[in-house]
């Protein structure tokens, strides 16, 4: 059995909360525009760190925004 693995997050509910923009997170957390926007598309997984400067900055602990999810297949 083969298993993928997937990490979700929930940045653009959260930043809605907050009434941010892509800028402002990328300027709390110290990375491009780009960069959240890539995450948000789940284009591109976050180092550990940037995932807990995210999770800080919303002030949430990481597992609440950041969601790792695994499959099993069959292959």
């Amino acid at each position: 059995m083969n298993k993928s693995s997937q990490l979700k997050n929930r940045l653009v509910v959260l930043r809605a909360e907050m009434g941010w923009t892509q800028q402002d997170l990328a300027d709390r957390v110290g990375v491009s525009r780009q960069t959240i926007a890539s995450l948000e598309k789940n284009k591109y997984n976050p180092s550990l760190i940037l995932a807990f400067e995210i999770a800080k900055e919303f002030k949430k602990d990481i597992t609440e925004v950041f969601i790792y999810e695994t499959e099993e297949g069959d292959n």
